[in-house]
């Protein structure tokens, strides 16, 4: 049996791009495999594009398991990551642009820490946005339901049926709005009777 031929540095073999999971976030995913990768598994964004970085010798399930659980993680690593007023602001401006043609114009756009019913506010007269903290630290289609919901707010006073078409524009609605019940709805449970405070 002939020897092994000498090791040699091999280029990173790419799958083709895939698309993602509906939801995720990205358009597209491009898988680079290494032969000189042998346990870790890492991720990072390029653009528009997940870049999963794998071992060589994993098999194609191994390699949608760890493409699923590296597209967790940055979303949470993302999710964590909160932005200041002046980006909140920037974000409002082209939520606007996108969903209302840009009708939907804020002053001000900020966070608020004495909104502890409500998880945002609108004073159209002013033009003037409010978020609450608690919303820091939640998935970006959330906060960006309720920027929008604000942002409609600027255009339709009330939650009349106009108020709610001009947010059907938006496809996560129903999504984001499910989540914030979720949260209430959990921060009304009572405490585990069987948990004792010390």
């Amino acid at each position: 049996m002939p020897a092994d031929p000498p090791h040699r540095a091999r280029k990173p073999q790419r799958s083709t791009t895939n698309q993602p999971p509906s939801g995720s976030g990205t358009s597209a995913i491009e898988v680079r495999r290494s032969a000189r990768r042998r346990r870790t598994v890492s991720a990072y964004r390029e653009g528009d594009r997940t870049i999963v970085l794998i071992p060589a010798r994993m098999s194609a399930a191994e390699e949608q398991r760890w493409v699923s659980v590296m597209l967790d993680k940055l979303a949470a690593q993302e999710s964590r990551r909160v932005p200041g007023d002046a980006e909140l602001a920037e974000r409002a401006e082209r939520l606007s642009a996108q969903y209302f043609a840009g009708r939907a114009r804020a002053a001000s756009v900020r966070w608020v820490t004495n909104q502890n019913t409500r998880w945002g506010s609108c004073t159209p007269a002013e033009g003037s946005i409010r978020l609450s903290h608690r919303l820091k630290g939640m998935p970006e289609y959330v906060i960006d339901y309720v920027l929008l919901h604000e942002l409609a707010h600027l255009l339709v006073p009330g939650h009349g049926a106009d108020f709610w078409r001009l947010l059907e524009a938006y496809p996560r609605t129903e999504r984001a709005r499910g989540y914030l019940e979720g949260v209430a709805a959990a921060a009304r449970l009572p405490k585990d009777p069987g948990v004792r405070e010390d």
